[in-house]
């Protein structure tokens, strides 16, 4: 693995949910820990719920629109694990050296993310099936 995209740790397992408040009752019961974050990220039609497991969180994600990203997996899969999120120091390097090693892309450049965090996508044919994402406090766009 290219150098620019060690993982530092998993950042973040993102959960697609059909309703936020329930699953965020939910997640307070079985955890033990309560929600820290709700926010709402308008470009990605999607509302987050954050919880913290040691370093990890658990980011639910419930669809603004059922045409939004969430809203289209729920629709063809139901609900369950959406995403899974790395750690690294720069997002933008991180794509980059996926893109060189012949990785799908779905972001060439990263965008804003939930928690302020740059992010991006790799597509799920280039990951087994998983859908993955980088992110990171640097390599935010313009």
């Amino acid at each position: 693995m290219s150098a620019q995209m060690s993982p530092t740790h998993i950042e973040h397992i993102g959960i697609a949910v059909k309703d936020l408040d329930q699953a965020i009752a939910l997640y307070e019961k079985l955890l033990g820990t309560p929600c820290y974050a709700v926010e709402e990220v308008a470009d990605q039609k999607v509302r987050t719920a954050f919880f913290r497991v040691g370093q990890t969180k658990i980011e639910l994600l419930a669809s603004t629109a059922p045409d939004g990203p969430v809203g289209k997996f729920i629709t063809q899969r139901g609900e369950g694990i959406h995403h899974i999120a790395f750690a690294v120091e720069d997002v933008s390097a991180a794509l980059h050296a996926a893109q060189e090693q012949g990785v799908q892309l779905i972001d060439a450049v990263p965008r804003q993310g939930a928690e302020g965090l740059a992010i991006g996508f790799l597509h799920p044919r280039s990951t087994m099936g998983v859908l993955t994402e980088f992110c990171s406090s640097r390599g935010k766009s313009a």
